[in-house]
């Protein structure tokens, strides 16, 4: 919305009258179109380019399964033959069941303007639903166009009454955040896992053509080759992304063929396993034993969140084409083909790809299969890091640094603290389980729990936005949730064997986030109490007898309301404010990106000969924080044009209460005088006064924008500050001793540890001020 400031006619006069105002979204906001792109729309040519892509991106994991499933569901060996059309039956059926079906088919459709994954569900949730434990919401939020809500439909009763259930309920508030926080946890526990797993079972294949070579030896390389890739994280997966799709697809053509050798050569009478009966059958022969081995066929899907995750970068149609035309056709044509060969040579399970490769196609399937082994764990590292700096805007941990290291492609983050952890924490996960059954074990709970959180909040966005009929909403939770249920049961009964490190990570790292939210909460509610009422900032300066000094100060605040307590305590203790005064706040909301348009907020704190302002700087939580120069430019054109639309707003205020005035002087004069000489028509009378006072009005209010800008400009010259407060939260004395456990130890060790907000924030350190504060809650 731009405005005109010039000398108002009588048409432009009543454009003015019935003039909207709309606080403080100014700009290009109201021009913004929140269209999508991640549906199904687009160009064939566009949409083949992208599903090309995705098989790069989002496939190595699911692509690479073949190294280890074989192995891991037969860990003691080949009873019976007839066990391999069983469990080849079991794989082709979860293969359909869930990434196909599942993902593919219906949960890629719950996407929040086209970002996928845990942490996306929950943000579209919230939207629709106030879930969220702080109360930082704003009308002007759903004004945003990527916002885009439905209100549940009032006709339907079932929708309204769930959503009030939702937000009326502190329990199911708490349910839907740990949902959240142990998928990121468990997709975190993922990364971990997926290097260590897929390097070690690439790297074990070099031991067909060097027997001499001791499994030892095949560890410590798959280390190096893990140390690298942790290393080389800093430069991104920019330069070298373009090659991740060509490679993969070579991949999947070598996995197909050999599949297919292996097929005709050894036994085509596995096909049979296309008949379900197979699987009833191996139960029936196998028992407990039967039930035991889902734990090995599972990790056939591992990988398949990622295709919901990665969403972001392509669209649904994209990923459809991509997982129906070429992975699903490949990956099935491998195990298809290695059923075929273990038919003939039951005795070596234990290493059925490598074995079943002919002769000359060996070594450059070795090196294809080391390189998407790499692309595998590169792609679910770039997922963890994406996933874990959207958890960032969550408050759920401190905020640490994250680094953008692609300019072209977003989404591609790294987070030196975490990149270590993960690192470290991979290489000691090979070192000590040695074996990719042994790794197996664990990774399977990662992949199943996050299975099962995406069937819970996906039912939760059938129930709430999609308001399907309850029938197709049963149908959805109870067919896939029992079958992930099996699965998860069988996974746990290898807790000993390994099963149990998933659980450990997740349950260190839950309570890490867990327990930084709780306190985060804690501390905006208890500045929320304790906030002094704007309309008291006259009597604040004056009580403290403050000096305006040179400048413009910018001090952060979570609060998007009243002034925060370390206000008060920063002009006790120092009693002066910058000529230019901002209480800034940097909001998060629950949508992927919000457009440079519609980012800032502006209200006027106090009289306006004050100039202290209150700005809202609202992020989507894909998006990335500017530079500081980019972000101060930025912000001072904003608020620039935020005060010549209050100054505009105060002009048509004053000019329609002059106007009224006229109007009942001209009404006045307009009565028929008792005077024969001559009749004084109204609008000559009056008019000519009309015009010049408000031609007055009209320069005055144009001088004061250009002098109000300038002075803007001449304080940016002087310096900007910012100040941040430092608080110490402790326990109150009354409390709990686990409280002060969370509170006084893990909390403190949290904030002392890991990267100040300032750098979080990029704010340059010889520009900042901090403020000490002290809560107790």
């Amino acid at each position: 919305m731009s405005l005109e400031v010039e000398n108002p006619g009588g048409a432009e006069s009543a454009n003015r009258l019935s003039l909207k105002r709309h606080d403080s979204l100014f700009g290009d906001a109201e021009k913004v179109s929140g269209g999508k792109y991640h549906g199904s729309q687009g160009s064939w040519a566009r949409t083949l380019h992208l599903a090309f892509q995705s098989v790069g991106i989002i496939y190595g994991d699911i692509g690479t399964s073949p190294l280890y499933v074989y192995s891991s569901t037969f860990p003691n060996g080949i009873k019976y033959n007839d066990d391999l059309l069983g469990v080849l039956s079991l794989i082709i059926y979860t293969l359909i069941i869930i990434p196909m079906l599942k993902y593919v088919f219906i949960v890629l459709y719950a996407n929040d303007n086209g970002d996928g994954g845990t942490f996306a569900l929950y943000s579209l949730i919230s939207r629709y639903a106030k879930i969220r434990m702080i109360p930082n919401q704003q009308a002007e939020d759903a004004m945003v166009s990527n916002y885009s809500i439905e209100p549940p439909n009032s006709q339907l009763r079932r929708a309204q009454w769930f959503k009030q259930k939702l937000e009326s309920s502190k329990a199911a508030k708490i349910v839907l955040f740990t949902l959240t926080i142990l998928g990121t946890s468990m997709v975190m526990g993922d990364g971990t896992l997926t290097p260590a797993i897929s390097v070690l079972s690439a790297v074990s294949g070099i031991r067909e053509k060097a027997p001499s070579l001791t499994q030892t030896e095949v560890v410590w390389i798959s280390v190096a080759i893990l140390f690298m890739l942790f290393s080389v994280q800093r430069f991104g997966t920019d330069k070298v992304g373009y090659t991740f799709a060509p490679v993969i697809s070579v991949w999947f053509i070598l996995i197909a063929g050999i599949g297919m050798y292996n097929l005709v050569v050894h036994d085509i009478g596995v096909l049979r396993a296309f008949n379900p009966w197979y699987i009833v059958q191996y139960f029936k022969r196998n028992g407990k034993d039967g039930w035991v081995s889902l734990g090995g066929i599972i990790l056939c899907v591992t990988g398949t969140e990622g295709m919901f995750a990665d969403l972001g970068h392509f669209n649904i149609r994209a990923v459809q084409i991509s997982f129906n035309g070429i992975l699903f056709p490949s990956v099935a044509l491998c195990y298809i083909g290695q059923a075929a060969y273990l038919r003939k040579f039951p005795e070596n399970v234990g290493d059925t790809f490598y074995r079943s490769i002919p002769g000359p196609l060996f070594w450059p399937t070795f090196i294809v299969a080391i390189l998407a082994a790499i692309i595998a764990s590169q792609a679910m590292l770039s997922g963890a890091f994406a996933i874990l700096s959207k958890a960032l805007s969550l408050g759920c941990l401190p905020r640490v640094q994250v680094i953008h290291t692609s300019k072209k492609y977003e989404g591609q983050v790294y987070i030196p603290e975490v990149n270590f952890m993960m690192g470290l924490a991979s290489i000691i996960v090979t070192i000590a389980f040695r074996t990719t059954t042994s790794i197996g074990n664990a990774y399977g709970i990662c992949v199943v729990t996050t299975f099962s959180i995406t069937t819970h909040l996906v039912t939760v966005v059938m129930l709430l936005i999609w308001k399907k009929h309850i029938v197709f909403v049963l149908l959805f939770y109870v067919v896939f949730s029992t079958t992930e249920l099996i699965y998860l049961s069988s996974i746990l009964s290898k807790f000993i064997q390994g099963g149990y490190l998933p659980f450990c990570f997740s349950l260190v790292l839950m309570t890490l986030m867990a327990t930084w939210h709780y306190v985060h909460v804690k501390r905006y509610w208890h500045e929320l109490d304790h906030i002094v009422p704007t309309n008291q900032m006259t009597t604040l300066l004056e009580k403290n007898d403050v000096r305006r000094i040179p400048g413009v100060g910018l001090l952060y605040t979570e609060l998007v309301q009243g002034i925060p307590p370390v206000f008060p305590r920063l002009i006790k203790k120092i009693p002066s404010v910058h000529s230019i005064f901002l209480f800034m706040s940097i909001k998060h909301l629950p949508i992927p990106h919000v457009v440079p348009a519609e980012r800032f907020l502006f209200r006027q704190v106090g009289p306006r000969e004050h100039r202290m302002f209150r700005c809202v700087a609202r992020y989507g939580y894909s998006d990335s924080l500017e530079e500081p120069k980019e972000f101060a430019g930025f912000l001072v054109d904003r608020l620039k044009m935020f005060i010549q639309e209050e100054i505009a707003f105060a002009q048509n205020d004053a000019e329609n209460e002059d106007e009224t005035s006229s109007t009942e002087v001209t009404e006045a004069q307009a009565r028929p005088r008792r005077s024969t000489n001559s009749v004084v028509h109204s609008e000559e009378a009056i008019e000519p006064r009309v015009s010049s006072h408000s031609g007055r009005i009209t320069v005055h209010a144009n001088q004061t924008v250009e002098e109000e800008k300038q002075l803007i400009d001449r304080e940016v010259e002087r310096g900007v500050v910012y100040l941040m407060g430092e608080a110490n939260v402790s326990a109150g004395p009354k409390s709990s001793i686990l409280k002060k456990v969370v509170v006084n130890y893990i909390y403190t060790f949290l904030r002392k540890n890991l990267t100040e907000g300032h750098k979080a924030l990029s704010i340059p350190k010889d520009q900042l001020l901090k403020v000490g504060i002290t809560y107790e809650i």
